[in-house]
């Protein structure tokens, strides 16, 4: 089997690892308060990610070749990824609605090849190129849903009332930019990816990698994220149905991540990132067969899955 083979074979694999994830946050999420669910999950990675380590340890003959250097690459991709990349997504989500978020998301992989152009020298073929393009523009179609774009209306406030409110500070304004928002989640997951790609070239390490990445953020999301105190409190209060889910998640997410990681030694940052994310191709189906309160499969998301898959051969048999 060819390295290639071998490299789409792992990358295939995270994307069926996290399609399941997205599919158990959507369930776990009715009976849990998504920041507690994301401790849960984050906390999982972290328990997973070392089990598996030491059972690596356990089984191979040699023990690390430590690499200080591609260690801490991995460790601040988890900062970047795990922590930054989810928290501007997952702000921009609340804000502005999946379906706006779900475009820069999606634009993820596009980042990733021109940074690893610019820094790497990682070098792509013009059919390459149209096969991601393509791939990228099917997924938007899929993940499109009439009227998500569309500008709401806002009801009119007299002059006097308007008089009275306080302009809204720099934060403010910023937090409210979905261009910012959408950018920063985007580039935040494509700098992980570029650290990773980066370490795991240097050092073979997939699961320590991985590890390391969500220890980073498993210590960064205790350390800012707002609202501990409450977590807390509804910790013994919380449905053990719903932990038990985000425990999943937390598996599953990070599973991919080693999968994701490896691929990443074999083929090109940007179609391992790329085909990691085409989750949307999987979820809408999976959504309109098992849980028919979902939205129908239109025009739109037919024709975004054959763009994608279209994208996606041109792509694998170049």
């Amino acid at each position: 089997m060819s390295d290639t083979v071998i490299g789409y074979l792992l990358a295939i694999a995270a994307l069926l690892l996290f399609t399941t994830a997205i599919l158990s946050t959507k369930v776990a999420s009715s009976r849990i308060e998504l920041g507690l669910g994301f401790l849960i999950a984050t906390a999982t990675n972290v328990l997973f990610s070392a089990l598996i380590f030491g059972v690596q340890l356990v089984v191979r003959e040699r023990g690390v070749d430590w690499n200080w250097s591609a260690f801490w690459l991995f460790a601040l991709a988890g900062g970047f990824s795990t922590y930054l990349g989810r928290w501007f997504f997952y702000e921009s989500v609340v804000r502005f609605g999946a379906a706006k978020a779900s475009v820069f998301q999606i634009s993820s992989p596009l980042f990733t090849a021109l940074m690893a152009w610019l820094l790497l020298g990682e070098r792509l073929t013009l059919l390459v190129v149209l096969g991601m393009v393509m791939t990228i523009g099917g997924l938007v179609l899929v993940s499109y849903k009439p009227g998500a774009f569309s500008r709401q209306s806002v009801p009119a406030v007299p002059q006097d009332v308007a008089a009275t409110i306080a302009r809204p500070s720099l934060h403010q304004r910023l937090m409210q930019s979905f261009l910012l928002l959408g950018l920063g989640s985007s580039l935040a997951y494509a700098v992980g990816n570029i650290l990773r790609g980066v370490a795991v070239r240097s050092w073979n390490e997939p699961v320590l990698g991985a590890l390391a990445g969500a220890l980073c953020g498993l210590v960064l999301h205790l350390a800012f994220s707002s609202g501990k105190r409450g977590m807390l409190a509804n910790w013994h209060t919380m449905s053990r149905s719903g932990a038990w889910l985000y425990a999943l998640v937390g598996v599953t997410t990070i599973a991919a991540q080693m999968c994701m990681i490896a691929s990443m030694r074999y083929i090109p940052l940007s179609i391992a990132t790329l085909v990691t994310l085409c989750s949307p191709l999987l979820i809408f189906p999976i959504n309109h067969w098992f849980f028919r309160n979902e939205d129908d499969v239109t025009a739109f998301t037919l024709a975004g899955g054959a763009l994608t898959l279209l994208g996606i051969a041109i792509i694998v048999l170049r």
